[in-house]
Order: C-alpha cells, then structure tokens, then sequence
C-alpha cells in the first residue's frame, strides 16, 4: 500500500499514536479526534489510486460488491463493559478502515514515522501494495445485545432486531464452540491475502484489551458470484458453485431477499443485512473416491459445464419435473433441488462463500471445505428452511460435516460523518 504522508493526517492521527494511544488502553483519547479526522479521512479516499472499492455509502461494502479472490474473516469477543470505550473503538476502527480501503496505512506513516523507539502504529506488510479491491464489513452477533447470562452490558437489549435470532440446531451438526458465535464481526476481503489480513490484524491490534479475536477464517478461491462479470467459480469437491446465485444486478431480488427495510423492526437496520457464516467441513477422500456418476447425482449438476442434470448449458433451468430411465432427472435428494427456489417457496440468500484448507485433521485428513458465507433479509426466513430441509435429506451430507457456525446483523452503510454501529448506539 501506499504511504500516505499527508500534513493533516499526521498530524491528527500521527501525533495520537507518537503519545502511544493507537495499539493501547487508550481507545477513547483516539476517538476524540473523529470528529476532525472524518473530513480529512473522505479527502484522502477521493485522491486513492485505482483498485478502490468505496467504503461509504447506503450499504456497507463487501455484500453485493463483487466477491473479491481472499478473505479474512474474524470474530471478535467485547471484554470491556464500558460503552463509552466500545464506541471509541468503533469510531477509531471506522477511520481505520476507510483509510486501508484507499490503500493507505491504518495510522498515517504508521509503519515508521512513529520513530525509533516507539511501538509502529501500522505493522507494515501492506506498504506498497495496492488496495486489491479492500472491503471490510462488519457485523454485531446477538451476545453483544444481551450476554449469556442475560446481562445488558451496553443498553442496547431493547435494540437487538428479532431477525437476529441464534441459529438452531440442526440435524448433523457438528458444532465446535471455538468456531462460532462472537460479539463482533470483521469480513475483510481482497485480490491479495496480504491486503485483507494486514487490515483485520491492525484492527485486532488496535483494540487490544477491549476486544479478542475469537477465531478467525482465512479463505481462497471465491465460491460464489454476486455480479453478471464474474464467472462461476468451483469449490473443492470441483463443481460449479453459485451458478442460480442473486447477482448484483438483478436491484428487485437484491432489495426483496438482502436489504432489512426499517418497517422490518429495528429502524436502525434499515438498508443493512444478516450475515450466516457455516464452516463446512467437506470430506474430500471419500468424495474423491466416488464415481463421477455418484458426484453427479449427488450435486444434480454436471462436473464440466455445470449444467443442471437434463440440461445442456450452465445456466438453464432445473427441471425437477422430468424422469428418465431410473427416475427424476434431478433426483430428490440432490443437492441442487433441496437448496433451490422451487423447493422452498422462492426462498433466495445471496452467497459469497470461500474454499478453505487448515492442514490436517491429525488422522491423514486434509482440513478443507467451504468457508459459507450468506447475507439476508431474514435469517429465520431465509436460511433456517433451506438449512433445515438440506441438514435432513442432502445427498451431500455423506461428504460434508458443519462445524462452525454464527449469526450476525450487520448495519447499513456510511453517511460522511458516522461510524460503525452510529445507528445501533445513537441516544
């Protein structure tokens, strides 16, 4: 990335970070300087080199952006129960993020122009790269509204939407609790993984002792499109993913299935989404010694050109009515039928998923499987059904085991002088 020296950048939030506030105890000294620092911030992002995604606007980037090639996704547990330090840290993460998704440093000349003898204030793997599309999104899990044993830490239980319900069991599941829930949520993606990490670690850095990573995600190779220019990509077991996928363009099934509308209960919501995250095991040496007949049946597509089974093109129709010789062309238990519209009442969620190996499994197993990653209107509506009805009769479900799991609702986009959360913490 970039180095940004800027007379005015420096001297706000490089002056901060020469007192050693950023990377500290001191969030809240940091987040008196917002105010100021958001105009100058904006100046900066007008003047960014290309390969810039913008982070303000009605909808937070990084949901219908077109899915980027890297993620880095974590969760984060709150540790303070000051509601003044958990809004100065957002505020200060807020300035943070936009100035990394312009391809700047998360402090102005943080890397060295703090000195010698004082901690960096940006840890510096970035410098010099280029952006690669940056977009970070955030999302807050329901144990940050109300916690476990039913405390209140912030004054926003009454705020907490109905939408953001914890997900329920569902038949199969293999949850580890290391890998899921969280109060907060960062997605950071790029075209360079260097890109997306350098930006949550500076995050996590800069909150330390009033946040925690939880657990974390790294993952590679998109497994779904959300725009027409982008072509279907392949998970690991090698087909086609995402193909009948909501896109970007299609604005009526984008505001029916992804955008909360402020009627839909909480006004604060409104023009946000629900984030689902899955980590989804895949057991890819029993797959990979099934016939491609089995593969196949089992998908309901083509392994090569992705066409539904009966099909010839990727992108036509599934027929779900028609039978061949031993039965329906797509059969019943398919995981194409079970997931698609037609089955569950119209049912649509926009996907942005990604492939994932963690090494092994200490048994000879490769550690892979698909990162899932869903935004929409209603989780309860939404994805819960087309889970529930995939968790009790996917063929898939031999090959594939759930391990991960949480919810989050994730606020809308930016005006020029809010943060994130600006809405949720509003008196």
């Amino acid at each position: 990335m970039s180095r940004d020296r800027s007379e005015d950048d420096r001297s706000v939030l490089g002056g901060i970070s020469r007192r050693g506030l950023i990377g500290s105890a001191g969030v809240g000294v940091v987040a008196a300087g917002a105010g100021v620092l958001a105009g100058r911030v904006t100046a900066h992002a007008a003047s960014a080199q290309p390969e810039t995604v913008p982070f303000r606007g009605a909808h937070q980037a990084g949901i219908t952006t077109a899915v980027q090639d890297r993620l880095h996704f974590a969760a984060f547990d709150v540790h303070t129960d000051s509601r003044a330090e958990l809004v100065d840290l957002l505020r200060t993460w807020t300035l943070m993020a936009e100035r990394m998704t312009t391809g700047g440093e998360a402090v102005a000349d943080g890397a060295v122009g703090a000195g010698a003898y004082n901690p960096p204030t940006d840890t510096g793997e970035a410098l010099d790269l280029s952006p690669s599309r940056l977009t970070l999104t955030i999302g807050f899990g329901p144990s940050l509204f109300t916690t476990a044993d039913g405390r209140d830490r912030f004054g926003i239980a009454a705020r907490r939407p109905a939408a953001l319900a914890d997900l329920p069991k569902f038949t199969g599941d293999a949850l580890d609790p290391a890998r899921g829930g969280g109060d907060i949520a960062i997605q950071a993606c790029a075209d360079d993984p260097q890109v997306a990490v350098h930006a949550v670690r500076n995050l996590a850095r800069v909150g330390f002792g009033a946040v925690s990573v939880r657990w974390s995600q790294l993952g590679f190779g998109r497994t779904s499109s959300t725009s027409t220019s982008q072509v279907t990509p392949r998970n690991l077991l090698g087909f086609k993913d995402g193909t009948r996928n909501i896109k970007a363009e299609d604005h009526a099934a984008v505001e029916k299935f992804v955008w909360a509308d402020p009627a839909d209960g909480q006004a604060w919501m409104g023009g946000g989404s629900y984030l689902v995250t899955r980590r989804i095991r895949m057991l890819v040496e029993p797959w990979d010694r099934t016939s491609l007949h089995e593969q196949q049946r089992v998908i309901g597509r083509a392994k090569g050109s992705g066409a539904p089974l009966g099909g010839a093109d990727e992108f036509d129709d599934l027929d779900l009515q028609s039978a061949g010789p031993s039965g329906p062309l797509v059969d019943r238990d398919a995981h194409v039928r079970l997931a698609s519209r037609e089955e569950l009442g119209g049912i649509q969620i926009l996907r942005r998923g990604y492939n994932f190996t963690d090494g092994s499994d200490g048994f000879g197993h490769l550690d892979a499987g698909l990162f899932f990653i869903a935004y929409c209107r209603d989780p309860r509506a939404q994805f819960v059904p087309m889970q529930d009805a995939l968790a009790r009769n996917d063929a898939l479900n031999e090959y594939i085991k759930h391990v991960g799991s949480a919810v989050f609702a994730c606020p809308p986009g930016l005006g020029a002088d809010d943060y994130w959360g600006s809405g949720l913490f509003a008196e």
